[in-house]
Formats: structure tokens, C-alpha cells, sequence
């Protein structure tokens, strides 16, 4: 290593330790239509934080002026001994951009990636092997020289599980004396089975291992993801790359919930390694990112679905009675789940609400409890008791609340037989009063169009609808209904268009639908009016991310 690069302070990862690299704000959200705002990225960092992951790879700087703030943000935020990482092509200009965001960061940690399999390097970047050698030793050693000896510098060879071997261990031996503390093997297309992964890692970590923390990134093309980190795992890799609920690009990531909980449930297998992840919030994280990205959970998800600890068959319920241990190899409280309702009245206090909501994985005090805890009596006024679920969905539509510049005054809707149905509102837009009534073939879309009519005139654009989901909180008839729309703006199209989610919450589901329908266009006026991106999604079309 040349003398005028430092060399790194090492070692990042102590032993016995699994070092847990969450990149659902990075990776996470290149699913298409998962992305965040930055106040929603705020948000799930720290959850995040809550979980004490390692470190948060908080985004793609040079992706948008908006990405760069919010990951800028959340390396402000974020402390506690917590990284925060920014991902960077080995590109000029992408290194100085993620620099710039993370050096107020308690922990810095640059990530840096090239392509080096050569159906990357010949169909898409266009370069040859010494080429992209140079470039990866040349940002590798930038960022050391940049962020000093105490920050993280990690190097990743995208596409390496189809990588030439021989090039592949010289490009990891090439960065680690260029100054890289960690050297990450992303099996990017998700091709990998895990006794040939587990055979690639093992190779790795016998030639750099003694210098830097070997990382693996595994995406679940064939399912395998989970898989191929945990026998990477037993094979020395000491940092994983993973995702809330395995979000991610095509067909997601491997799962945080899953890698974490098979590290503890099966210790035998994994002797003397273990993480710092607080489980008990898995499931509070769980439900955050999938009400943010509006990707919901299948009820089967291992760890977190719906069905994790639910047990139909007669058989098993019998076997869960006489003792749990018999069908579940967990217990729902290790991952977050209470396992008992509450209900709440007008008679409820606040400091029984703190409790609950800490046990679901919440901590609130002050204004913001004072304001969940005025909805939870707001609604037992309407339903007969508010349950767990309730308390979740509160707690969710607060945090993808955004400034309103779009208000809604008043509205009214008349529906009949056969569909037809007219809606009027009255917006605020910008604090002057605007109403309008349209017709539709039902009461939320013709409330939708009076929306649309009353915009238009106003903000020369209306909001599109791509996509409507309804669905209940809870069982029974006074039941809260959550809705979810997507939108785009009217004079945007093609695959670049801003695409964002809205979310509305009430027992009247035509009232939640107009309420998520308003948050949506909140969101897409205060795009425009910023001049920036709100959806942060990592550019596509020359390279792609590990």
C-alpha cells in the first residue's frame, strides 16, 4: 500500500459479530414503486436505529438532489455507534457526491461498486478488465484518503458470482492494499446456490480475510438469498447485506427478519455468531416499510407475515397449547408480537397508551403521543374497542403525514343503484377556498374527479391514478379502512414519471379515500414546488446498483 494512503484503523467488525448492513433505503427502494420521501426515509432510519442495525446504507447521493439530502439527513441523525453508508459507481463525481453527504456521519461508511463479470463489462460499461481495475483501486483509494483511516471503506464487484474467479480474487487483493476495509461479494442476479457460494466466500475470505471484513449481498432470483447468506456466513463472511421484509429489485433482497433469527434460533450452526439486533422490533419494522412502500407482507413471510405464529390445523393447536415449543421455534414476543389485544376508551389514560405502544415496538412522548392518544379516543368514540391493529395503523398514517398545501375544506357525495354517483368538494389550495362537483360510476371516483376539476385550473396538472388498494385494520363491521393509491401528475408520463403513495385511515372508507388521495397530491405538489424528486430511485439505465 502506498504510504500516502492511510491505512484503515480495523477491526470494523469485533469478534463473534455479524455485522447487519441494512440497505432497504438504498437497495430496498429500487423495487419499483417503493420509493420514500426524505422525511419518509427519515422515518424508517430511525426505526432502523431502533433495531440497532449496523449500518444504514441511507441511499445513492448522486442518484438526485433529493437523495442527497436525505441521506445527508440521516448521517446528521443518525448516532449511537450506528454507519451510515452511501453507495457510489467507481465513476467521477459519484465518490465526491456520497463524500459530501456522509462525512458529518458518526461513522462513515463509503461504498464504491464496479461491474467486473464480462457480460457486464463487454454489454454494458463498455470496458475492459484492466480497466475496471484501475477504476475500483483508484475510488477505493480516493475515499481513504478523503475519510481517513477511522471510516469504512467498502469495495463491491458487481455481478461477482459470474465473475471470472481469477479476476475476481485479484480486483479484491487490488482494493484491500488501496485502502478497503471490507470487500462485499453481491451475487447481484441472484444465480448463486449456496454450496458454490459458501465455495466462492471461503476462497475470499482465505486471501483478504486477515485484512478486511468480507460482506455478501444476496438477491433472491431463485429464492436462495436467505439461503446464500447464511452459508456465506459459515464460510467467514462477517458483514451481510439485507433488507426489511427482503425488499428490493425484482425479486427482493435477503431478509433481514429471516438472516437474523436463523443466526439465533440455530446456534449450533452458526457457533460463537450472533448479532446486535434488538428482535422485539422486527415486527414494528416490518410493518413501517410496508406501509411507507405501500408492498404489503404475504401472510406466509417467514418471521413477520401474518400467518408466522398462526396455527389452524387441530392437530397443532393441540401440540401450541400443551406447549408452544412443539410447532414454533420462536416465540412471537422475540420478534415484536404481543400476542394479546388492547382496548381502549374514553377512560384510558396516556401512560397505559405509552406502554402498549412500547410494547409494539413504539416510543412516544410529549406532543406526538398527546396526538395518538386524542385519534385512540377519537375512534373508540366510533368502534367498540381499539385494538392492536388499530394502534398500528395510527401510529403508521402518522408517520407518512407531509405538509398540506392541499386541504380539504368539506365534501359531499350522492351514490345509487347502478353506480352512478355525484361528488362535490371544497379544497383549500394555498389558503383560498375552491370547490367543484363531478360526476362518476361510483362515490370515490366522483369524488376523485371533483378533486381533479378543483386542481387543474389551480396547479395545470391533476393527479393520474395507477393504483387503488383497499383493505381492513380489523375484523367486523365498524372496522377502520385503510386505503393506499398511487399517483402520478397528469402532465407526466413515461417510465420516468414521479409515482407516490397516499395513505388515508377511517371507519368511512369513502373519507379514506379522499384523505390518501389529498396526501398524494401533497406529495406531488411539493415536488414541484422544491424543484426535486420526492420518489429517490437510483439511476437505471447505465448501471445498476449490487
Amino acid at each position: 500500500m502506498s504510504s500516502a494512503v492511510p491505512r484503515p484503523a480495523g477491526p470494523f467488525v469485533p469478534a463473534g459479530t455479524v455485522r447487519i448492513f441494512d440497505t432497504t433505503l438504498r437497495d430496498g427502494e429500487q423495487a419499483p414503486g417503493a420509493g420514500l420521501t426524505a422525511a419518509e426515509k427519515l422515518d424508517v432510519a430511525r426505526q432502523l436505529a431502533r433495531l440497532k442495525v449496523d449500518v444504514i446504507e441511507a441511499g445513492f447521493p448522486a442518484a438526485s438532489p433529493g437523495d442527497f439530502e436525505a441521506v445527508r439527513r440521516i448521517a446528521q441523525e443518525t448516532r449511537g455507534g450506528i454507519a451510515v453508508a452511501a453507495l457510489a459507481r467507481c465513476k467521477d463525481g459519484d465518490p465526491q457526491r456520497a463524500i459530501e453527504a456522509i462525512k458529518v456521519a458518526e461513522r462513515p461508511h463509503l461504498h464504491v461498486f464496479i461491474a467486473t463479470s464480462d457480460i457486464h463489462l463487454k454489454h454494458k460499461l463498455r470496458i475492459d478488465r484492466e480497466t475496471a481495475l484501475a477504476e475500483a483501486v483508484r475510488w477505493v483509494r480516493h475515499g481513504r484518503e478523503q475519510l481517513g483511516r477511522d471510516a469504512e471503506i467498502e469495495f463491491s464487484a458487481e455481478d461477482a458470482s459470474r465473475t471470472d474467479l481469477d479476476f475476481l480474487l485479484q480486483i479484491y487483493e487490488a482494493v484491500v492494499e488501496a485502502g478497503a476495509s471490507t470487500v462485499n461479494i453481491p451475487d447481484t442476479v441472484g444465480y448463486a446456490i449456496p454450496a458454490e457460494f459458501g465455495a466462492l466466500v471461503e476462497r475470499v475470505v482465505r486471501l483478504v480475510g486477515e485484512q478486511a471484513t468480507v460482506s455478501v449481498h444476496c438477491h433472491n432470483d431463485l429464492g436462495l438469498a436467505t439461503a446464500n447468506t447464511l452459508a456465506a456466513v459459515q464460510a467467514g463472511a462477517r458483514q451481510v447485506e439485507v433488507t426489511i421484509n427482503g425488499l428490493g429489485e425484482r425479486a427482493g433482497n435477503a431478509s433481514l427478519e429471516e438472516v437474523v433469527m436463523a443466526l439465533r434460533t440455530r446456534p449450533t450452526q452458526f457457533p460463537d455468531l450472533g448479532s446486535g439486533i434488538v428482535t422485539e422490533q422486527l415486527t414494528a419494522a416490518s410493518r413501517l416499510v410496508s406501509y411507507l412502500t405501500g408492498f404489503a407482507v404475504q401472510p406466509n413471510k417467514a418471521i413477520v407475515g401474518g400467518n408466522a405464529f398462526a396455527h389452524e390445523s387441530g392437530i397443532h393447536q393441540d401440540g401450541v397449547i400443551k406447549n408452544p415449543l412443539t410447532y414454533e421455534i420462536m416465540t412471537p414476543q422475540s420478534v415484536g408480537l404481543s400476542g394479546s389485544q388492547l382496548t381502549i376508551g374514553k377512560l384510558s389514560g396516556r401512560r397505559g397508551l405509552q406502554g402498549k405502544l412500547k410494547e409494539l415496538g413504539y416510543d412516544y412522548e410529549g406532543d406526538a403521543l398527546d396526538d395518538i392518544y386524542r385519534q385512540a379516543v377519537a375512534l373508540a368514540d366510533l368502534k367498540k374497542e381499539v385494538t392492536d391493529a388499530d394502534l398500528h395503523a395510527l401510529v403508521e398514517q402518522r408517520a407518512s403525514e407531509v405538509p398540506a398545501s392541499v386541504a380539504i375544506v368539506g365534501w359531499n357525495v350522492t351514490s345509487s343503484h347502478g353506480g352512478h354517483a355525484t361528488g362535490s368538494v371544497t379544497l383549500s389550495v394555498g389558503g383560498e377556498d375552491r370547490a367543484a362537483e363531478a360526476t362518476g360510476n361510483g362515490p370515490v371516483n366522483a369524488l376523485f374527479a371533483a378533486v381533479d376539476q378543483t386542481l387543474q385550473p389551480v396547479l395545470g396538472w391533476h393527479p393520474t391514478l395507477t393504483e387503488y388498494e383497499i383493505k381492513a385494520v380489523t375484523a367486523g363491521e365498524d372496522a377502520q379502512g385503510q386505503v393506499l393509491v398511487r399517483c402520478r401528475r397528469s402532465s407526466d408520463e413515461g417510465p420516468g414519471a414521479l409515482v407516490v403513495t397516499g395513505h388515508g385511515l377511517s371507519t368511512n372508507i369513502i373519507e379514506a379515500s379522499l384523505e390518501a388521495y389529498l396526501v398524494a397530491v401533497n406529495k406531488l405538489h411539493g415536488a414541484e414546488i422544491n424543484g426535486v424528486a420526492v420518489a429517490f430511485v437510483a439511476p437505471r439505465s447505465s448501471e445498476s446498483a449490487p
